[in-house]
């Protein structure tokens, strides 16, 4: 019986089979001219991580910002793992004050009785309109993600994002939103330094809802909360 680990290798094969052919079977994020000043805003759950997880991830992309700075590279201030999406980005926002309280009184239910879990970030991802470093976790990702979506849903909250899966859930940071279609060249480096990456697994130990747009400006916390040992 294949395990939790191999399942999820599974799905970012074909997460990348789908980007390259540039296919829409899930959510992204249409590019504009001005990302920081993007009027689009979300609701959605993240965990912002150590320094030295950002120190590390910075250090790895350093040469693609280098390079080909006409793209939007996310800063020590804007990386962030992705938990749960509420409402992806809109301007107007698809969601209002009331809703930002039942998902907060969602979360705090439901995040403290979740237990910790670690992700082996292991390779770079191509989506068509970003970069991402991806990484395969414990299965208690899943866990927390069924709660939260039963909760959300019955909260008339269900999530409006697009997903190619529902079980194997896997660890995404965006670290560039592209400005233009990229090029061979820029390929070839993110696959050069998709095969050098080289972490330690990573404790995910919190969880902080919040609105913001796609990298993280307007960012609005509205709360975070410690998941057990």
């Amino acid at each position: 019986m294949r395990n939790h680990r191999s399942r999820q290798v599974e799905i970012i094969d074909r997460l990348e089979d789908l980007a390259q052919k540039n296919a829409s079977d899930f959510s992204t994020v249409t590019p504009v001219a001005d990302f920081e000043n993007d009027p689009r805003i979300c609701l959605t759950s993240v965990h912002f991580p150590l320094l030295e997880l950002k120190n590390l991830i910075l250090k790895e992309i350093q040469p693609l910002k280098y390079k080909f700075p006409e793209h939007y590279y996310y800063d020590h201030e804007s990386l962030h793992l992705t938990i749960k999406n509420i409402r992806v980005i809109n301007d107007p926002p698809h969601f209002n004050k009331e809703d930002i309280k039942k998902a907060e009184n969602i979360f705090s239910n439901i995040i403290p009785r979740h237990s910790k879990f670690n992700v082996c970030f292991f390779k770079l991802l191509l989506f068509p309109n970003n970069l991402s470093l991806i990484g395969t976790t414990d299965q208690e990702l899943d866990n927390i993600i069924l709660d939260l979506d039963e909760e959300l849903k019955r909260w008339g909250l269900a999530d409006d994002k697009k997903y190619i899966n529902s079980k194997y859930l896997i660890s995404n940071v965006t670290l560039a939103r592209f400005t233009k279609p990229v090029t061979p060249a820029f390929r070839k480096m993110v696959n050069k330094i998709s095969k050098e990456i080289e972490t330690d697994p990573y404790t995910v130990d919190s969880v902080s809802l919040i609105t913001a747009n796609a990298v993280l400006k307007k960012l609005q916390i509205i709360n975070s909360w410690k998941l057990m040992e």
